[in-house]
């Protein structure tokens, strides 16, 4: 890693790499201040830089008001961002995130994803490992799929896609009445059978012009529409074909 070997320099490799876990490490009898600053010590800096580098790290993760309050007081988020913030205060070359939105709420999470994109604004690398696909999706520029301890794939998002297929149109019809007249042009257009699921309607086709066409039959037919999408494959989709079966997070939901 980084040029070096794991095992003949471990020491060193250890000083360059900073790591967030899944659950949150902070010590929740300090406050905020406390914690980096505390960090920063173990890590060899003098109490001046390990101090200014703490304030840098609140500034940015938002913690600047609360930098005084015991994180026994702070929500799930707030710990989060200090979590994420202890993993930089050594300024690693590689952060290692462990699932690092579990337990947050879709608001919490995407507050998460904006700072770990901004965690590689210094030209560092993150390595994070999740169970949401979307999440992979959304932050990730290459991505490896393991299934059981294997790794099956290795790719950046587009190219994983690929591996599902083509694209997919969806329509849902203003009036769910006429999802049989959809579902004839869908299957008109992609030379596919076509089955519509409750009120919406979704089929493989071949590309753009499938889409174009689509469009053109509708508004020909005057069938309004309240969804209508052409659209890659979702990666807990890619995730099915690679492995025959859904991803843990999925069948925990189903």
């Amino acid at each position: 890693m980084c040029g070096l070997d794991v095992v003949r320099d471990a020491a060193k490799v250890r000083e360059l790499i900073g790591l967030t876990g899944q659950y949150a490490s902070v010590d929740e009898d300090l406050t905020a201040a406390e914690n980096l600053v505390l960090i920063g010590r173990l890590l060899d800096m003098r109490k001046a830089e390990a101090q200014a580098r703490a304030a840098e790290l609140l500034e940015r993760f938002e913690l600047t008001e609360d930098a005084g309050r015991r994180v026994s007081t702070y929500s799930g988020g707030m710990r989060r961002r200090l979590d994420l913030a202890a993993s930089m205060i050594g300024r690693p070359a590689v952060i290692y995130l462990d699932e690092p939105t579990t337990g947050l709420d879709p608001g919490r999470r995407e507050e998460a994803w904006r700072l770990i994109r901004s965690m590689t604004d210094g030209g560092g690398t993150v390595l994070l490992t999740t169970q949401y696909l979307e999440e992979a999706d959304a932050l990730a520029d290459e991505i490896t799929v393991i299934d059981r301890g294997t790794a099956i794939a290795s790719g950046t998002p587009a190219e994983l896609k690929r591996i599902a297929g083509g694209q997919t149109i969806t329509v849902r019809p203003r009036d769910p009445g006429r999802i049989g007249e959809v579902a004839a042009i869908l299957r008109a257009v992609s030379g596919r059978e076509v089955e519509p699921r409750r009120d919406v309607v979704s089929v493989p086709v071949s590309g753009d012009e499938d889409f174009t066409e689509t469009v053109r039959r509708l508004e020909s037919a005057g069938i309004g529409v309240t969804e209508l999408s052409l659209r890659l494959p979702s990666l807990d989709e890619v995730f099915f074909t690679l492995t025959g079966h859904r991803t843990d997070d999925e069948e925990a939901a189903a």
